[in-house]
Formats: C-alpha cells, structure tokens, sequence
C-alpha cells in the first residue's frame, strides 16, 4: 500500500502562485478593500466611497510627497549603483577567490545590524559639531549643514541600499564571459571602453535588477527620510504614518499605500523588460 502524504509534504508541494495568492494577492485585495470604506467615529466601517481616493488624489500635499518620493528613490537607486560598480568590478575581475568570499562575507555583515541603528550612527557624522565639520574645520571649511535635508536622506538610502547592490552586482559581473574582454584587449579596447562596451552591456540584467532592488527599498524607506531628512516635508511613506495618526484614517493611508504598490509595479515591470530586451529589438 502506498503511504499518504503528510500535510506538511503537500505543504511544501504547493506551486509558488498558491503562496503568493495567500501573502500578497489577498493582503492586496483586502487592502483595496479597506480603501473604500469610511471612518466614524474613530471606528472604520464597511462601504463603498470613493471620498477617501478623491481626497487623496485631488491634494496637493500628496503629489508633492510623490514627486519628492520618486526623485528621492531614483536619485538613491542611480547614486548606489554608480557607488556600487568599482566594488563590484574590484570583487568580481580583481580578486582571488578565497578573497571574493570574504568580501561576500564582510558584505552581509551589515545586515546583522539594524537599519535604525545604522541610520542613528549617521547621526554623529552628520551633525553640524560632528565628525565630518570637525574634521573640516581643521582645514578651515564648513560647516555644512548634512542633518535634516535632502543629503541625509540620501545618505542613509544609500547606507539601506549599497551592501545588497554591490552583491547584486558582483553575482551578475562573475557571469560575464571573460573570452570576450580579452577578444576587446586583442582588438586594443582600452579598459574604461571594454568596461562600457563588453561587461556593462553582457552583466545588464543583473545591473539594472540591482538598481531596481535599490529603488523599491528607498521608495518605501521610513527611516531614512524622517531620522536623516527631518520628515518635513514628507514623503509618502511618512504621509501615512501621518494620516494614521489623524483620525485612524487607515481607508486614506490605503489609498497612499496603494498608489506606492502601483508605481512600484509599474517601475518593476518596466525595468525587467529593460534588463531582458535584447539589444536592437
């Protein structure tokens, strides 16, 4: 006879569509849900409004917070990665394999520690009497002001960003066939042309998942913009905390919610069918 499976064998037999259909489908669903529906009295309540979506869409305050969001978020993701390529290509083209790994190693470290810590620590070096102005004091600079402004925030987006791209980066350059950059060298390509003709263009995927993977997290990074930038003015991820606060309004932060998970697809999409078109088509 043969043996029934157990639960937790079906469990792990489910095709990946049932588990994204249960954590993310249906999380989605419910939240579209909920943008719908009314507050009372500090208590929401089932319905079919479209208030909460045309006081979102119809202010000011929330299109400035997107504008503001995108170019943050796009600004983080171009600034890691042109941050992230000479490691990479270091790790990748210049190093022995024993050492790849203990870069790999020292990459992941951070990781260990959390992203508010990292982010408090920043704190030190940018303030105006920090390590930084002090350091440029002595040589009869500054000081500049690097805390609660555009700088901080992009500091720790690229402190949130810069270990999981240079990994990111560094699996897709060892993909890259060295034939080719030594058929460049034969044919007198200088390095910084092999660089741009031959590796860039045979690791693109990996370059531009890389950078997308560094736009989706600062596109939603809370830290960042309110322990670094100052929170003031926001950007959506701090709307909702805001509009939470104000009345449990949880349909109007849906709504935030919602737009951030539609331009983040958008964005996805979009830099995936980059990555995978073939050059001339």
């Amino acid at each position: 006879m043969m043996k029934r499976p157990s639960l937790f064998s079906l469990v792990l037999a489910m095709p990946l569509l049932v588990w994204q259909l249960a954590f993310f489908l249906f999380p989605l669903l419910f939240l579209i849900a909920i943008s719908f529906w009314t507050v009372k009295m500090f208590q929401m309540q089932p319905d079919l409004s479209f208030a909460n979506w045309q006081r979102i869409l119809t202010r000011g305050v929330f299109w400035d917070a997107y504008l503001r969001t995108m170019i943050l978020a796009t600004s983080a993701a171009v600034l890691t990665s042109a941050i992230a390529f000479p490691a990479s290509y270091a790790i990748s083209f210049k190093l022995s394999e024993r050492a790849k790994r203990w870069m790999i190693f020292v990459l992941i470290i951070p990781f260990f520690t959390s992203y508010l810590v990292r982010v408090y620590s920043w704190q030190v070096f940018l303030t105006d009497a920090g390590i930084i102005n002090a350091a440029l004091g002595h040589i009869g600079l500054g000081p500049y002001p690097m805390l609660n402004n555009t700088f901080g925030t992009l500091v720790g987006m690229v402190t949130l960003c810069l270990p999981l791209v240079i990994l990111l980066q560094t699996f897709s350059l060892n993909f890259v066939n060295r034939d080719l950059i030594e058929a460049a060298h034969n044919l007198r390509c200088g390095r910084l042309r092999t660089v741009a003709s031959v590796v860039v263009p045979s690791a693109k995927v990996g370059l531009v998942i890389a950078a997308l993977f560094a736009f989706i997290l600062s596109f939603g990074d809370f830290v960042s913009p309110l322990y670094l930038g100052g929170g003031n003015p926001p950007t959506l991820s701090i709307m909702i905390t805001d509009i939470t606060k104000s009345g449990q309004q949880w349909p109007r932060a849906a709504v935030v919610a919602i737009m951030m998970i539609a331009t983040l697809m958008t964005v996805a999409f979009a830099a995936i069918t980059y990555a995978y078109k073939e050059r001339g088509k």
